[in-house]
């Protein structure tokens, strides 16, 4: 709920360009954030792990955008965003593809998120055993800048949102695969404390997430944009 009341009480004309631009994309206004070389609507699509925590979370925080029922406006579950860890704890009970289905303990107004605001179809269930947060790191990339969810003829034969049409990304997820998220893709030269430190519940973080191909492989390469990297609520 903090981020709700943060989200709702902090006007961009106050902040710096910067985070005004990301606080705008996060509470799903209209902008003119358009990647470069992409085709997308500059639209902010809302995507979760497949946790029930991180799906709450994202039902809890982004209340006031989720009550204005934009069209299309859902949370996008991703198996590529589970969290980077053999814990009980990070393992996901959502069936694959299938009805997602909020805890006993959610309130009615949560369950009611899961039941009509939340898009499951790209959601391959629990991670592999074979999988790791790495593998599924450069997946999530991968959907970013190919648009290759589950694959593109299932992907949007109903209309369903498909991550290459968007030029923004609200992602939530999970402190630990952040950090590795940060040390994976920050230059290696680049001291920062999302390095050491994981983003604290509820914490809020904007970056630009640039994409290139080396020309003698085709091997796709991602890097975050160290100067776009901007602390917006609660910090590490």
């Amino acid at each position: 709920e903090g981020i709700a009341k943060f989200l709702r009480e902090t006007d961009p004309k106050d902040v710096t360009p910067q985070e005004a631009k990301f606080l705008r994309l996060i509470k799903g206004e209209e902008t003119e954030t358009k990647a470069s070389g992409k085709n997308g609507s500059g639209k902010c699509v809302m995507v979760s792990s497949n946790l029930r925590r991180a799906i709450s979370t994202c039902a809890i925080g982004m209340k006031d955008r989720l009550d204005r029922k934009i069209s299309d406006d859902k949370i996008l579950v991703l198996q590529e965003l589970q969290e980077a860890s053999i814990n009980p704890d990070a393992q996901s009970i959502a069936p694959p593809f299938g009805k997602l289905v909020a805890s006993f303990m959610d309130s009615e107004e949560i369950k009611n998120v899961y039941a009509n605001q939340t898009d499951a179809r790209l959601n391959k269930g629990n991670k592999e055993l074979k999988s790791n947060g790495l593998i599924r790191m450069k997946a999530f990339c991968k959907m970013l800048f190919d648009g290759d969810g589950r694959n593109e003829e299932n992907n949007d034969k109903n209309g369903s949102i498909v991550l290459a049409n968007y030029d923004n990304v609200l992602c939530t997820g999970h402190s630990y695969w952040f950090r590795a998220f940060f040390q994976t893709y920050l230059p290696r030269n680049f001291q920062h404390v999302c390095k050491t430190k994981k983003i604290v519940n509820g914490g809020l973080v904007g970056f630009t997430l640039c994409h290139t191909k080396v020309k003698t492989t085709g091997e796709d390469k991602y890097m975050i944009d160290p100067s776009s990297l901007t602390v917006l609520y609660g910090g590490f």
